[in-house]
């Protein structure tokens, strides 16, 4: 049986994280969309200016995956939770429990800190979809994902709207 450990990334992970991204945005079909650095991920990691959680999973003392989440907040329920902003697992790694125990120890921060959510968007095509809808994730299919970028948003940032 394959050995795993979870544990939480630290700045020297950054290198790892940062690849690991990389392989994702391949997976997900934006090979060229990462404009991410190591260091981003230790200023917003680690830093002053720290805004997310990051773990790494280890099989056989290798890493073979991160997961990267931050907190959010429910106005509705007058609690925090924590958004999944990546879970990646190397190909070669999949198979093994390796996503159950990120989500787990994730899932357990929630719920450790008076959380009471766990949320996360999935690409429609990705079959990781089945592995969400086994651990008990559910499409929220009447809720559609919005996001402003680039243009748009220094657009609205100055008041054009």
């Amino acid at each position: 049986m394959a050995d795993i450990v979870v544990r939480d990334a630290d700045p020297k992970d950054a290198e790892t994280m940062l690849g690991f991204i990389r392989e994702l945005a391949i997976f997900e079909r934006e090979p060229d969309a990462v404009s991410a650095t190591a260091a981003d991920l230790r200023r917003f990691g680690w830093g002053a200016e720290k805004v997310f959680d990051a773990l790494i999973a280890e099989l056989d003392g290798r890493p073979v995956g991160f997961a990267l989440y931050f907190r959010n907040f429910s106005t509705w329920q007058g609690r925090p939770g924590f958004y999944l902003e990546d879970l990646y697992v190397t190909e070669a790694a999949r198979g093994h429990g390796v996503g159950a125990r990120l989500v787990a120890r994730i899932a357990r921060h929630c719920v450790e800190s008076g959380g009471r959510r766990l949320d996360l968007s999935v690409l429609d095509w990705n079959p990781a979809r089945d592995f969400y809808d086994r651990i008990g994730f559910r499409d929220m299919a009447d809720w559609r994902p919005y996001r402003l970028t680039g243009a748009g948003l220094l657009a609205v940032a100055a008041g054009d709207v």
